[in-house]
């Protein structure tokens, strides 16, 4: 047995590993923690294509192929080739015919010459007025027969691709298979408009005339569907000509018809057609500039790829409402720029449904939304930028990317109770397995596992009050903010899990943020900074921890301007009433009375600002900081590790 190895081409490379979509969701991260909401995310990472994947196109460098195709198209097809070479053959017909009658000095002669001049001008109407003409040349009734044969052939062609070639010498039995084929198929078509159709049906019409059909269809739907934009081409092209050319060419389509005993059959045939297929643009005029004439086939197969680019590029634009991968048309791609493109847009697909698969995106009610996992990891990503930007030499500052644990290990160990959280120690484990079993194959019971033994470490219940007012969008300080956030409640989760973690979100209103929906936060377009209700809130959760240490932190671009009411309505006003600041440093004594310390992140450098949170450091002891946008991260982050480092 003989094996041959060569380079593969069908397709993807089925060795290669399946592709990591962590990687995407990153790529995703960039713009989510930049403020676009997940689904432009997703969007803009399909538009560009995927990262760490260079050989795969994204839909942008698609969508630019298609559209240099359209242009080209445009700009090399001409539609009245079929026109054109008919008049040539007219006029080669009567040229000939009068080239035999001029020597000739009867009378039957002057009245065929009488005769030939008073033919129409029109194309058509002479065509269809030298039907039953007695030519006397041989050459002329030749170069006559052979115009009819490419009107003939060019006319069925423009609705049935390929029969231009099966017609190429045609016959008597040929053209009354083909009058066979179109009764047949319109009955098909009647049966399944009555609900009659059976795949067995199509499949004897195929066996029977699939010659004529090089698309291969499947079933009756990918037979209409062919069909039906092969005849809304053929309509454009009449709609793209002048007047005077459309009432040709239409005139001699109807003729060519009528002489092959075709009219009636095509007429039921595009009557169905339409019926089924409305949605098509059969009148829309199509402009083309090319030099070239193409016959009236061709111009239709042209014509048709147009409109199925002008389709596939609409879909790639993903730009309308509920766009998703799998509304482009799979086979159009194919059609359109080669099987390396199927490939492209399926990887693309693939990204799409893995994140929803792995549990990385959701969509809830028609909105595209990240899962708490999704969440986990920008907040992960989003810490190791602010790391980034850290002096890696300080304890303490850098990336921990493993779980913390509850407590220091104090090098000794014990057994294992039920409960524990403790990690196991293996090597103990292992050794009491063995001395229990003496020297026989190592099973291993409850009573066999230690767990390191460890000591409490001091927990902080963390506080962080996050402005949600439509002014941190407008100075372009809302998604560092929302980066901050993330990157503390990573931080937390992965390196102090003992710790009690609250993101609290203020604006006329304050509440609690969870982490899920951390990422995909959008400010609020409210009037007011209402810290007042903020700290209400997160004076509840210290007072949940009372044996924790305290930590608030404030991120804010403003004064606070609202407050919360007894009936539980906000109260706004500007500039800043006395009722508001007063309630407002009220929760700041409260806070100090709880041994919390408020440290403030100033994100703007207004002068009532600076006043406040100054009086907010007198009463309370914490400290401010002016953070620009782009460091807010890294001051948070610090100063939360040096309290904890300090305690």
């Amino acid at each position: 047995m003989s094996y041959f190895y060569r380079e593969y081409h069908d397709g993807p490379d089925p060795l290669a590993p399946p592709y990591d979509v962590r990687s995407a969701l990153d790529e995703m991260g960039d713009a989510i923690l930049s403020g676009s909401t997940p689904l432009d995310a997703l969007r803009d990472l399909l538009r560009r294509g995927l990262p760490g994947a260079p050989d795969r196109r994204g839909l942008d460098d698609l969508l630019r192929q298609v559209r240099r195709r359209r242009r080209e198209l445009r700009e090399n097809t001409r539609l009245d080739g079929t026109l054109e070479r008919a008049r040539a053959l007219l006029d080669k017909a009567i040229g000939q015919e009068r080239a035999e009658l001029f020597p000739d000095p009867s009378d039957d002669a002057r009245f065929r010459e009488s005769a030939l001049d008073a033919l129409p001008s029109d194309t058509a109407r002479a065509v269809q007025e030298l039907a039953d003409y007695d030519w006397r040349s041989a050459a002329a009734r030749q170069t006559f027969e052979e115009l009819r044969d490419l009107l003939r052939r060019e006319v069925l062609d423009s609705q049935f691709r390929g029969m231009r070639d099966a017609l190429a010498n045609p016959d008597p039995a040929a053209m009354e298979r083909v009058r066979q084929m179109m009764s047949d198929l319109n009955d098909m078509l009647d049966r399944d408009a009555r609900g009659e159709h059976t795949q067995d049906d199509f499949d004897r019409f195929i066996q029977q005339y699939g010659d004529m059909f090089p698309e291969n269809p499947r079933n009756l739907d990918e037979l209409v569907d062919q069909l039906a934009r092969r005849a809304a081409a053929a309509q454009r092209l009449l709609a793209s000509l002048t007047p005077e050319q459309r009432e040709e060419l239409a005139g001699l389509i109807n003729h060519t018809l009528e002489q092959a005993g075709l009219a009636e059959q095509m007429r039921r045939l595009g009557d169905a057609l339409y019926a089924r297929r409305p949605d098509l643009a059969w009148g829309a005029p199509e402009r083309v500039s090319g030099e070239e004439p193409m016959d009236m086939g061709d111009a239709v197969t042209a014509l048709q790829e147009l409109a199925d680019l002008g389709d596939l590029e609409t879909a790639l634009r993903q730009d309308y409402p509920g766009a998703r991968l799998d509304d482009i048309d799979e086979a159009a791609i194919r059609r359109a720029l080669g099987r390396s493109a199927v490939d492209d847009l399926e990887a693309l697909r693939q990204v799409e449904r893995e994140l929803e698969a792995q549990g990385y995106l959701r969509r809830n009610r028609g909105k595209l939304e990240l899962t708490p996992k999704a969440v986990r990891r920008l907040g992960e990503t989003a810490l190791r930028r602010v790391f980034a930007s850290l002096d890696s030499g300080r304890r303490g500052d850098h990336d921990q990317r493993d779980a913390g644990t509850a407590g220091e290990p104090t090098g000794s160990t014990r057994s294992w109770r039920f409960g524990d959280e403790q990690p196991i120690d293996v090597v103990r484990t292992v050794v009491n397995g063995v001395r229990r079993g003496g020297g026989a194959p190592v099973s291993l019971s409850v009573d066999d596992f230690e767990v390191v033994e460890t000591e409490r470490r001091s927990a902080a219940a963390v506080c962080l009050l996050v402005d949600l007012s439509y002014s941190m969008a407008l100075r372009g300080t809302w998604a560092a903010a929302k980066q901050t956030a993330l990157a503390l409640q990573a931080l937390v989760a992965s390196k102090f899990p003992q710790d009690a973690v609250q993101i609290i979100g203020f604006s006329n209103y304050a509440r609690v943020l969870r982490p899920d929906e951390l990422a995909g936060l959008e400010w609020d377009m409210v009037q007011g900074t209402n810290l007042h209700h903020a700290l209400l809130i997160a004076g509840r959760h210290l007072d949940r921890h009372p044996d924790f240490e305290p930590v608030v932190l404030v991120v804010t671009d403003g004064e606070p301007t609202a407050h919360l009411m007894r009936n539980g309505v906000p109260r706004f006003e500007w500039p800043p009433s006395q009722e508001t600041l007063t309630l407002t440093l009220a929760e700041v004594d409260k806070m100090t009375r709880r041994r919390a310390t408020i440290n403030v992140f100033m994100l703007a450098a207004d002068d009532r600002l600076r006043e406040f949170v100054d009086e907010v450091a007198r009463r309370n002891g914490g400290r401010v900081f002016s953070a620009s946008a782009d460091r807010l991260g890294e001051y948070v982050v610090s100063d939360f590790l040096r309290a904890r480092r300090t305690r």
